[in-house]
C-alpha cells in the first residue's frame, strides 16, 4: 500500500556532518550519541528533518562516501543500536531523519569489488566496470572529479576499472540487473529500519556514455559530459522512485547536470524525487570570495523555471562548501541575517548546515597540517611545485570545503563543547565569540522564518515574482501577499518601485506594514536599503 507522501513543502532541513557536529566519547570525533545529546536544541531551533552524512563503515577516504558496507554503521560514530535510537528519539520529537544514498559508486574496500579484482570471470567482475586496456593506453580520455583519468589500471588482470571520483571509489555498473537487485534490496531495508528518506548522493553520474564518446566541448559541464545526466539514466530513476513512492520516502537529489529547465521533470508529481539541489549558484571570484550578482541570477532562473511545476532544495552551505557568511558575506553578522532572508523564503524547501544557523567562519588556515582532506592535500603537494608554501596554502584553501568541516562550536568552554578530548580537526580559534549560546541574534532570525514557512500558505506554497532582476545587489520578491526586500552588499541599493511597474500596477506601497527587518521602515516607493539590510513586508487585509 502506498504511503502517503510528505509534506515537504513546508519543511525546513538541517544538514549534519557527523565527525564534526558532537563527540559524546571524548575521542574527538562526533558521533551518533553527540547528535542524540543534541535533538533538543534542533526541535527548538524549530527544523523538521536532519540529513546525515555518511556514517556506514567506510576507510573514510572521501569523508564516509566511499563506504565498505551498505549495512553497517562505522565504528567512528556508533553503532547500528545507536542509529535506531536515535531515529526513536529524533521521531519523538517530531523529527525526521534521512540518510546519504550513495549508490555510485562503493569503496574498493567493499567485498564486491574485492571479489570483482580477483579474474576477469569473477561472479562480481560485473558489478563494476572494467575494459582492456594497458598503462599507456587507457579507454578513453576522461577526467575524474578528483583531476586525473577516471580509470585505474589492475596488472593482475590488464584491465582497468572506472571511477568518476578518487581510485578508491570505484563506480558501480548500473546495466548489471544484480547491481541493481542489490541496491534496491539495501534500500528497502534501510526504509523498513525507519529512516524517513534519503539524500541522493551524485545519483546523476549512474549512467555513462559509451566508452569511445568524445568530448566535444569544455564549455558547460566540459570534461564531465561523458557521466552527467546520461540519456538513458531514466529507466533507473524510474525504479527508484517506485520504491520511494511505495514508502512515501522524503527525498533530495544531488543532481549536477541536470538542468533547471529539465528539474522539473525529476520533481514535479511524476518525477523521480522530491527536490533537487542545484550547484550552480556558488559562484566565485577570481579572489575565492562569492559572486553576488552570479548567485542572484541563478537562483532566479531556477525559481522562475520551477514554478509551474516541480521543487528546489534551497541551501547557503553545505559539506562541501566554504561558509556563506564570508564567501557571499563580509563576514558581518548583519551580512550572515541579510543572507538567510534571501534565500529562507524563496519557493523550495531551505536547509541549514550545521553551524550556519549562528555564522560559523571560515577557519584561518596557517600550516598545511590543519588540512585533513585527501584531495586537498594532494592538490596542495601539486601547487608547491608552482609556488611558495604559503601562497599555495591559500590558493588550494580559498573557496575549499575544509571551512565547513571544522568541529562545531557550541559555547565558550574548552574545546568549543565540541569534545572533551583531542578534536579530530582544529577548531577554529574564535569559537570564544562565535557560537550557539553566544549569537543568538542570528538563531533567533532563523527560528522567525522557520515558523513563516510552517504558518503562511504563501511562503510554503505560494508563487514568486521577482522585481529589479538586475540589480546587482538587491534580491527583491514577492510571495504574493509578502514582500521580500534584501541588499547583499555593503554599498547602499536604490530602488524605485515606480518603475517596477508590474508591482505597482497592481499594489500600492501604502497596502503593505513591516512584519520584520533590521531597522524600522515604512515600505515607500522610492527607497534606499542599508547595506546588509533586510525587509519583510504583508499586505494589509481588507
Amino acid at each position: 500500500m502506498k504511503k502517503k507522501k510528505t509534506d515537504f513543502h513546508k519543511m525546513v532541513g538541517y544538514q549534519i556532518y557527523p565527525k564534526s557536529f558532537k563527540d559524546s566519547n571524548a575521542d574527538g570525533i562526533g558521533d551518533l550519541q553527540g547528535i542524540i545529546e543534541k535533538l533538543p536544541y534542533l526541535r527548538d531551533l524549530g527544523v523538521d528533518f536532519i540529513w546525515l552524512n555518511p556514517v556506514y563503515k567506510s576507510p573514510q577516504v572521501d569523508g564516509g562516501y566511499d563506504i565498505a558496507d551498505y549495512y553497517a554503521i562505522d565504528d567512528l560514530f556508533g553503532s547500528l543500536t545507536d542509529l535506531k535510537q536515535l531515529l526513536t528519539l529524533a521521531h519523538e520529537n517530531g523529527l525526521k531523519v534521512i540518510m546519504d544514498l550513495v549508490v555510485n559508486h562503493t569503496s574498493d574496500q567493499h567485498p564486491w569489488f574485492l571479489e570483482s579484482k580477483k579474474s576477469k570471470d569473477n561472479p562480481y567482475r560485473d558489478y563494476y566496470l572494467w575494459a582492456d586496456a594497458r598503462p599507456e593506453h587507457l579507454p578513453n580520455d576522461w577526467i575524474s572529479f578528483f583531476g586525473g583519468s577516471t580509470w585505474t589500471y589492475d596488472a593482475s588482470t590488464e584491465q582497468a576499472y572506472f571511477h568518476v571520483f578518487a581510485k578508491e571509489q570505484p563506480d558501480l555498473n548500473w546495466k548489471n540487473p544484480k547491481v541493481r537487485e542489490e541496491i534496491y534490496k539495501m534500500i528497502r531495508w534501510w526504509l523498513d529500519l525507519g529512516i524517513d528518506g534519503f539524500r541522493l548522493d551524485a545519483i546523476s553520474h549512474i549512467q555513462k556514455m559509451p566508452w569511445d564518446y568524445k568530448i566535444k566541448s569544455w564549455k558547460g559541464d566540459g570534461p564531465w559530459v561523458p557521466f552527467m545526466n546520461v540519456a538513458g539514466i531514466e529507466a533507473y530513476m524510474a525504479d527508484l522512485k517506485a520504491i520511494f513512492d511505495e514508502y512515501g520516502a522524503l527525498t533530495v537529489g544531488e543532481a549536477s547536470g541536470v538542468r533547471s529547465k529539465q528539474a522539473p521533470d525529476w520533481t514535479d508529481d511524476a518525477g523521480y524525487i522530491n527536490m533537487i539541489f542545484e550547484l550552480e549558484h556558488n559562484k566565485r571570484k577570481k579572489d575565492g570570495s562569492g559572486d553576488i550578482y552570479g548567485y542572484k541570477k541563478v537562483i532566479l532562473r531556477w525559481q522562475e523555471d520551477l514554478l509551474s511545476r516541480g521543487w528546489n532544495a534551497l541551501y547557503l552551505e553545505n559539506h562541501d562548501q566554504p561558509r556563506s557568511i564570508d564567501c557571499f558575506g563580509d563576514g558581518s553578522l548583519a551580512s550572515a541575517k541579510a543572507l538567510a532572508v534571501s534565500y529562507m523564503l524563496l519557493r523550495g524547501t531551505p536547509f541549514i548546515y550545521q553551524g550556519q544557523e549562528f555564522g560559523m567562519t571560515n577557519f584561518p588556515f596557517t600550516d598545511s597540517s590543519q588540512l585533513r582532506s585527501a584531495e586537498i592535500k594532494q592538490q596542495y603537494e601539486k601547487l608547491l611545485t608552482q609556488f611558495p608554501p604559503q601562497e599555495a596554502l591559500r590558493k588550494i584553501t580559498d573557496g575549499s570545503r575544509e571551512h565547513a568541516r571544522t568541529p562545531m562550536q557550541w559555547d565558550a568552554s574548552a574545546n568549543s563543547g565540541f569534545t572533551s578530548g583531542q578534536a579530530w580537526m582544529e577548531i577554529n580559534p574564535n569559537f570564544p565569540e562565535v557560537n550557539s549560546e553566544k549569537n543568538t541574534e542570528l538563531i533567533q532570525l532563523y527560528q522567525f522564518l522557520i515558523r513563516l514557512r510552517h504558518q503562511e500558505a504563501a511562503i510554503a506554497d505560494g508563487s514568486i515574482r521577482f522585481h529589479f532582476s538586475r540589480h546587482p545587489q538587491a534580491l527583491v520578491y514577492e510571495r504574493e501577499e509578502f514582500l521580500i526586500l534584501v541588499n547583499l552588499g555593503t554599498r547602499k541599493a536604490h530602488l524605485d518601485f515606480a518603475k517596477a511597474r508590474e508591482f505597482t500596477d497592481e499594489n500600492s506601497v501604502s497596502d503593505y506594514v513591516q512584519v520584520l527587518g533590521s531597522q524600522q521602515r515604512i515600505l515607500k516607493e522610492k527607497m534606499t536599503l542599508s547595506a546588509w539590510e533586510y525587509q519583510i513586508f504583508k499586505k494589509k487585509k481588507n
